[in-house]
């Protein structure tokens, strides 16, 4: 790696910013300045006595960098740091921060399940919503269940029986106006006892995936998938990354995923309808 050299300070001109000292995490995503390489860390290792990182990029390809200086993160230039010590675990540790930016509250058990249920589309979905807000969920004592579509959702929730203390709370894909989606829910909170103990809220996308920000990535953002093709075979497609199986779409969501750290890697249009949902379900 190159490095700029420094001559006499000129006292006249401003002075720049130093760069942010930033620890590497694991799926942190950022860009080498000299050669341009974007991917998600996937490694950090001792290499005769200095630290390398391995960076993955979109197809899957990983390249090493010494750490220090020379990278971006969103953007911004950042020393990379060795990894943080790792705190001891336990109900001593102080309270941090849960993945969805709640406090953590010390030693706190998670709850027995309370009736009330969060019902999302799809694996996927659940997985996504357990990673970010798993913590706060199992303090509030509400289950996610996977719906693996929503076509029967007024016979599923008819079948729920929801009532005062067992609340439904639904996150639809592509809750749009005029789409079937947006006529299927209003069926449903047309129905009896839907008021007041149902609440379908839903996001723009064609698919969860999109609510990974693109820049968490290493993209612009997301590929356009020509109509008529399956949308997450397309993605995968134009990613690189095997996509001729169920089993590449599940490797290729589980890479997405690993990318995710905290609700700062999300859209705000899925963080609002999520906290609306667990709002509605554990308010007395």
């Amino acid at each position: 790696m190159q490095y700029q050299n420094w001559g006499p300070q000129d006292m006249s001109a401003p002075q720049k910013a130093k760069p942010a000292e930033v620890p590497v995490e694991r799926g942190m995503v950022l860009e080498d300045v000299q050669s341009g390489w974007v991917g998600a860390v996937s490694r950090v290792e001792k290499s005769g006595g200095m630290h390398v990182v391995a960076l993955e990029d979109r197809r899957g390809k990983s390249r090493s960098f010494r750490l220090g200086f020379g990278f971006l993160l969103e953007g911004q230039p950042i020393k990379l740091l060795p990894p943080a010590p790792r705190q001891a675990t336990g109900a001593s540790v102080a309270a941090g921060r849960t993945a969805s930016g709640s406090v953590r509250v010390a030693g706190q058990r998670a709850q027995v399940a309370k009736a009330s249920r969060i019902w999302v589309e799809g694996k996927h979905d659940a997985e996504l919503v357990e990673k970010v807000w798993g913590d706060d969920l199992r303090v509030e004592g509400i289950v996610v269940e996977p719906l693996h579509g929503i076509d029967d959702l007024a016979a599923a929730v008819a079948g729920f029986r929801p009532g005062p203390g067992r609340r439904l709370g639904v996150l639809v894909d592509h809750l749009v106006p005029d789409s079937k989606e947006s006529r299927i829910a209003d069926a449903v909170m047309a129905s009896p006892g839907a008021a007041g103990n149902v609440l379908i809220v839903g996001h723009p996308y064609v698919d969860v995936w999109q609510a990974i920000r693109p820049a968490v990535l290493g993209i612009e953002k997301w590929p356009v998938v020509p109509r008529g093709q399956d949308w997450k075979t397309g993605i995968l497609a134009a990613f690189g990354w095997p996509h001729e199986t169920k089993e590449d779409i599940g490797l290729g969501w589980q890479k997405l995923l690993g990318a995710v750290r905290t609700y700062a890697d999300l859209e705000a249009s899925l963080l609002g309808r999520v906290e609306e949902v667990i709002d509605f379900l554990t308010v007395p």
